[in-house]
């Protein structure tokens, strides 16, 4: 049975590292699929995140163990490892919403924008904290920060990238929906390694905002006639290329939406950076 239809097990070495960290632990799975399982491990002194990529799945897991590594972010308590066939990550497990959870009342429609207008100011400051570091996290989606207490925290890092840091050959733009024109241009005309940027984050993060806010994807695919799932992704990447199709039409949030409009839209020259956007939420989208 191939990996990612089966209940993974979680391996010893994985188990020890978290109980090292927090004390003996309990495991509760989170996901499992795709060959990549995570569980979270709680302890009498604190609660971790496992991670474990299986089979194929575990270069890309060791490939985010290297990228946490290279970061050497502050709130990231980290042991990794090889299990055989499988590898590890163990990090400090992190509270508080995603993204899309923060934007709940917004989708909606109860008209108190306060917690998503202070989650979207607060992803787009990380975010940019993170290019003023030369780093891309290259695969940002809804579910990939978590808006602690203490700050928002990035997860699912694999495809992160900085100059001088090795590009992975398996990344192909991550989530299409949220790929910037010009570098799904780029992957459908055959460039490898794919090499994300800032500029093609921002596109990301405003699309990102948009779907928190609508609960749908930005472009409005039904609107020339495609639907997603029949053409693939390599299908979805080459209609975006091309720039043919429309935003959504729904503003549960129109101050926010117009400046996401403009960054959508916009050429990537033409782009603000993550903090400019930060500062045109501030300004323009305030409840």
């Amino acid at each position: 049975m191939p990996h990612g239809t089966e209940k993974q097990h979680c391996p010893y070495e994985a188990v020890q590292a978290a109980t090292d960290l927090y004390g003996p632990v309990v495991l509760h799975p989170v996901t499992d699929r795709r060959g990549s399982a995570v569980w979270r491990a709680v302890g009498p002194d604190g609660t971790a995140a496992v991670k474990v990529g299986f089979g194929d799945a575990a270069l890309v897991t060791a490939r985010e163990a290297a990228v946490l590594d290279q970061m050497r972010l502050p709130w990231y308590r980290t042991a990794h490892g090889d299990a055989g066939d499988a590898y590890w990550i163990v990090t400090q497990w992190f509270t508080g919403p995603s993204t899309r959870e923060a934007f709940a009342a917004v989708r909606d429609g109860e008209g108190d924008r306060r917690d998503a207008y202070r989650a979207a100011v607060d992803l787009c400051r990380t975010v940019a904290g993170l290019h003023e570091r030369g780093w891309v996290h290259s695969d940002l989606q809804p579910e990939h920060a978590i808006h602690t207490t203490t700050g928002v925290r990035l997860i699912d890092m694999s495809w992160s990238w900085r100059p001088g840091f090795p590009p992975s050959p398996r990344f192909v733009g991550g989530v299409p929906h949220l790929l910037a024109p010009e570098l799904a241009a780029s992957i459908e005309a055959g460039d490898r390694p794919v090499m994300p940027s800032s500029s093609a984050e921002v596109y990301a993060l405003a699309g990102l905002l948009w779907t928190c806010a609508t609960g749908r994807w930005p472009l409005d695919y039904g609107w020339v006639g495609i639907r997603p799932h029949a053409i693939g992704a390599a299908g979805l990447r080459q209609a975006i290329s091309v720039r043919g199709i429309p935003l959504d039409s729904d503003r549960p949030w129109p101050e926010l939406q117009h400046v996401l409009k403009d960054v959508l839209l916009a050429p990537a020259s033409e782009r603000p950076t993550a903090t400019q956007l930060t500062d045109l939420i501030v300004y323009k989208a305030r409840p």
